[in-house]
């Protein structure tokens, strides 16, 4: 019996089957390691689902998107070695995802988490003998950015951008459904870039317009008011937990999502994540605002201008240019907060 793949909801084996409708076997072994199989117990949204500022209830754990990568990956490549770069490429991901890189100032760039990829590859008994019985060296799965097709630059479209964009599109968000997932999916193939590269793009203008509508909202979404002020707070919280020393952040490589909320559900901030968690809207002001809790900063932008038949849908269509521009005008200006500040602040 497989750990993951034979437990996995009907809801995620439905979209699986979409980015590969014969789902690799071999991949399975892998999966079931003790390092990976911890990643269920992270969602993806970091920690935006546990509040009601946001609409997101759908637990899309980190596991269920590397092995989503993991899929799309195999499906346009056949290369194994490919493949397990894009299901090992979270691996080192701690609870709250993202919140780890704001609490160490990386709000930017969001890549601090993943630092310790190769160590946790090379500290797993499991995967490593794994690699060894199929004859893969490390250095081949543990940096996906070797790979154009599961990673590359903002804004081209990777197997990883791709995934994220379909699946918070689909559970998190609730902006397309499974039709519309199969529609785009279906509609991508290797291009050649305008470095001459390979890249995955779209064959039909219209349904790569109605990919960057969607993706556009998500990209908003992924650094708005609202999230910017969630994972500052959620990772300010940590960073007092830490200074005094109710949990650390090798913890937070270890510990479930769950459990660390009952850390700071048990700590002297359990009111104000509570008061976190039951809002519903975020406060914004052009002025610093008083005696409150507030955040002033901005956020990685991300965002996509896929090919459409090897040419930019930005360089050729003016409707896509426009809701590109649109997106990244987004003001990250103004100081955001809610009504209360943290206990005994100095």
């Amino acid at each position: 019996m497989n750990k993951y793949y034979d437990n996995v909801s009907s809801e995620i084996k439905e979209y699986f089957k979409i980015l590969e409708p014969e789902f690799p076997v071999w991949l399975n072994e892998y999966i079931d390691t003790k390092e990976l199989l911890s990643q269920q117990y992270i969602c993806v949204t970091c920690g935006t689902i546990y509040s009601d500022l946001f609409e997101s209830d759908f637990f899309f754990s980190s596991l269920d998107h590397s092995v989503a990568v993991a899929l799309i990956i195999w499906h346009f490549t056949h290369d194994k070695k490919q493949t397990l770069s894009g299901l090992f490429h979270d691996i080192a991901t701690p609870a709250f995802k993202h919140c780890v890189d704001f609490l160490n100032g990386d709000y930017m760039t969001q890549e601090t988490t993943e630092d310790l990829t190769t160590e946790l590859i090379k500290q797993s008994k499991e995967i490593m003998t794994l690699l060894k019985r199929d004859n893969i060296d490390i250095t081949e799965v543990d940096n996906y950015h070797l790979y154009p097709i599961a990673d590359n630059d903002t804004p081209k479209l990777s197997a990883d951008r791709l995934e994220y964009s379909l699946s918070n599109a689909l559970f998190s968000y609730r902006l397309s459904d499974l039709a519309i997932i199969k529609e785009i999916y279906n509609d991508i193939e290797i291009q050649k870039n305008e470095e001459n590269e390979i890249e995955l793009g779209f064959k039909t203008k219209k349904i790569a317009r109605n990919f960057i509508k969607i993706t556009s909202r998500l990209s908003v979404i992924y650094r708005e008011d609202r999230t910017r002020y969630s994972m500052q707070f959620i990772a300010d919280i940590l960073k007092k937990l830490n200074e005094e020393n109710k949990i650390s952040k090798k913890d937070l490589y270890e510990m479930k999502e769950s459990e660390v909320i009952n850390i700071i559900e048990s700590s002297k901030y359990k009111e104000v994540f509570n008061m976190w968690k039951n809002a519903k809207k975020v406060q914004v002001s052009t002025d610093e605002p008083k005696n409150v809790y507030y955040v002033h900063h901005g956020a990685k932008i991300r965002y996509i201008d896929p090919l459409f038949n090897g040419e930019r849908m930005s360089k050729c269509c003016k409707i896509a240019r426009k809701m590109i521009d649109n997106n990244l005008s987004y003001d990250m200006n103004k100081f955001v907060y809610l009504n209360f500040d943290f206990p005994n602040t100095v």
